[in-house]
């Protein structure tokens, strides 16, 4: 297939993507509460003859010349936010305008993202003879890590070979992702009198085993995203009387692993070093990679992209196939106060996004 760029038509699907963002913003739509936002993204599409799809409050659609012999491309991204932080100057659900930033609750993470993705999909949405398909998702509760979210889309819609995931990242391509498993640790000892020396005291004996985490070094260090990371971050005794040796003490364990690891092996190099019980909360939030030599890193490459490694989790970690994680914005900015994002990045941001799928739809 040879594609000849409309600049016309993008430039247009730059501009609505502005204004889909600005009502995006003006409409509150913390995790789990995404119903209205929903409204909103499943209307936009109606209105520009798209047939849409819904589970919950994540919507999604494909191309008009959907063909199921041919491979799928999922175009994904998030319209759920955290709550606003104490420190806005702004108000987080007024879309404003200034100095070639638009501010708003949710308009870096990543409904900067989103709109692009958006706007890609429906310069594509009715292309005949093209070499994929394309499916939209707008999901919800990615800030939650949330089980309907798109775990939950990924059940209903088709099957996907590989997807671009929207978040900030300056327009550079995440190929790993560090995976995130929280650990409850927990040693057993016997309650005793502290004065007079009885019991077995849990408290040392968890004392050691922070000691190991703390030091102990995972021998693969990934050239993207560095060592597995593993942070004792809490720490409480069974009691809170002084005078009494505790029975039991527990701990959470944060651990970052990277793409060299799987979590099973991570598991039983600690367990296997520890001696408290060492209980995973979920293994949901995997760690993943895409190779360089996939379709779409080289299409990247070919277009001056850089890629690197994200030491933050989000909705890629919930998918089996290849991914990349890329869109306009910039992470720093996320959950940030008067957060915002460049009226350019937009603008560049769904330009990118259509250039990529032409890049690979004439490879």
């Amino acid at each position: 297939m040879t594609h000849q760029l409309n600049i016309e038509f993008v430039q247009s699907l730059q501009d609505e993507a502005k204004q889909l963002l600005k009502a995006l913003i003006a409409t509150p739509s913390f995790s789990k509460e995404e119903n209205a936002t929903a409204n909103i993204i499943e209307q936009f599409l109606i209105q520009h003859g798209v047939k849409t799809n819904r589970v919950q409050n994540n919507i999604w659609a494909t191309n008009v010349h959907f063909d199921k012999s041919k491979p799928s491309i999922l175009l994904n991204s998030h319209h759920d936010t955290v709550k606003p932080n104490k420190s806005y100057t702004l108000d987080p659900f007024s879309p404003i305008e200034k100095e070639g930033k638009l501010f708003g609750l949710g308009s870096n993470d990543a409904g900067g993202s989103l709109v692009s993705l958006m706007a890609c999909f429906l310069y594509f949405h009715t292309t005949e003879q093209l070499p994929f398909n394309l499916v939209l998702l707008a999901s919800a509760e990615e800030e939650i890590s949330g089980l309907n979210g798109v775990e939950l889309a990924l059940k209903h819609i088709p099957a996907i070979d590989f997807g671009i995931v929207g978040e900030p990242t300056l327009l550079e391509m995440a190929i790993a992702e560090r995976g995130l498993m929280v650990l409850d640790v927990e040693a057993t000892g016997v309650a005793g009198h502290a004065a007079r020396e009885e019991g077995e005291n849990a408290l040392y004996k968890l004392v050691e085993d922070i000691e190991w985490f703390r030091n102990y070094q995972f021998e693969k260090v990934s050239p993207l995203l560095g060592a597995v990371k593993m942070t004792v971050t809490v720490i409480e005794t069974d009691n809170k009387t002084h005078n009494i040796v505790p029975s039991s003490c527990k701990m959470l364990v944060d651990v970052r692993v990277n793409e060299l690891y799987s979590f099973e092996e991570v598991l039983a190099t600690i367990t296997s070093n520890v001696q408290s019980s060492v209980q995973p909360r979920s293994l949901r939030l995997r760690p993943s990679s895409i190779a360089l030599d996939h379709v779409l890193v080289k299409a990247g490459v070919s277009m001056g992209k850089g890629y690197f490694g994200s030491v933050t989790t989000s909705d890629k970690a919930l998918m089996s196939f290849p991914t990349l994680k890329m869109g306009p914005g910039d992470s720093a900015r996320s959950h940030s106060a008067d957060e915002f994002i460049l009226i350019e990045e937009i603008e560049e941001g769904v330009l990118t996004y259509i250039q990529l799928l032409s890049t690979i739809f004439t490879s």
